[in-house]
């Protein structure tokens, strides 16, 4: 299987960047969320200039973050600064707009975006739509400006079949987020393929953790490394009391006492501004009692070398392409410890 890193965009990454491609990992990604973590544009054109040949991805941008020609030009853009190395992630948003305080676009929406930051990326016109006024729009000055030449691959944010049936009508591939479970993604894969079969990437975004000589999987450095994926799942829960509803009583548990801690409710307007500092960093260590084993083993890989690649073969043969972690402890040891792992 194919590594990749995925770490909040800030000035700096470049020289993680610079080490992945170092270690020969295959691609480089930074996350889009607004108001939380630095620009993902700045953040890769950085990473562009300092590497050769790492590709170089967002994951994800969405509808609502920009319009299409904003994020065309962007990602057009990166794409003269690293020819045939970018890739586009999208999804509807369901981190970057809660973090706003704002719900995430719907399905249809995401369609209709991708299929225009395609087309526009490519120097296609695409639709571009305010209010009841409608105009094909396309890149007036190329070349010199940003590159619609060399091909940028795109692919889909899902953890359900809609948005997966989205990436099989437009032939792009997919992302997720934390999703472990091989038989979750052959039930992607078939949504995918229910229009057609295309030759896409699927990756996955998760931890490592692998455990030294006696070690406690669940002791505080394992709670240490896969920490901020846990957190995110209880933020999201806390946040969204439907989904808290569906967890088991020890997780709404700990969505409780994460409300707590937090000083909020479930429903408070202004939640999100209590909830989602530091999101996806490194936890506090007066938080480390929230990251419940249960969780730790869903979300995140974590055991002896054996036990993790036996899990990471399962994910490969549900047609998983790239496996992407997100270090927080120690992101060049880390990213050293998941390029000898699957060398």
């Amino acid at each position: 299987m194919r590594a990749g890193v995925v770490v909040a965009a800030r000035p700096g990454v470049e020289d993680l960047a610079v080490r992945a491609e170092e270690l020969g990992l295959d691609s480089f990604w930074v996350y889009d969320t607004p108001m939380v973590h630095g620009d993902p544009f700045v953040a890769l054109g950085l990473c562009a200039r300092a590497t050769r040949r790492i590709k170089l991805g967002i994951g994800v941008t969405s509808p609502l973050l920009r319009s299409a020609p904003a994020a065309a030009s962007g990602f057009a853009s990166l794409n003269a600064l690293a020819p045939g190395r970018i890739i586009c992630g999208v999804g509807t948003g369901n981190t970057a707009r809660r973090t706003l305080g704002m719900p995430p676009t719907t399905v249809a929406d995401l369609e209709r975006f991708t299929a225009a930051l395609r087309d526009l990326c490519a120097g296609r016109p695409a639709a571009y739509r305010e209010g009841d006024r409608v105009r094909d729009v396309r890149f007036l000055h190329a070349g010199a400006h940003v590159n619609t030449t060399d091909p940028i691959e795109f692919v889909v944010a899902a953890l359900g079949p809609r948005a997966a049936a989205v990436a099989g009508r437009l032939g792009t591939g997919l992302i997720s987020f934390g999703l472990l479970d091989p038989a979750a993604w052959h039930h992607l894969h078939t949504a995918r393929r229910r229009d057609a079969d295309f030759p896409v990437n699927s990756y996955l975004v998760t931890a490592l953790h692998l455990l030294h000589e006696n070690e406690d999987a669940h002791g505080d450095a394992a709670r240490d490394a896969t920490g901020h994926l846990v957190l995110s799942l209880l933020d999201f829960a806390a946040d969204r009391p439907a989904v808290a509803e569906r967890l088991g009583p020890d997780e709404r548990a700990a969505v409780r006492s994460l409300l707590e801690r937090r000083g909020t409710t479930s429903t408070a307007p202004d939640r999100y501004t209590k909830l989602y500092p530091g999101y996806l960093g490194r936890i506090a260590p007066q938080d480390r009692d929230l990251v419940l084993p249960s969780l730790m083993d869903t979300l995140a890989l974590v055991g002896t070398r054996d036990a993790v690649l036996t899990r990471i073969t399962a994910l490969e043969q549900a047609g998983v392409d790239e496996l992407l972690i997100q270090p927080v402890i120690d992101p060049p040891a880390e990213i050293a410890r998941l390029a000898e792992l699957l060398a």
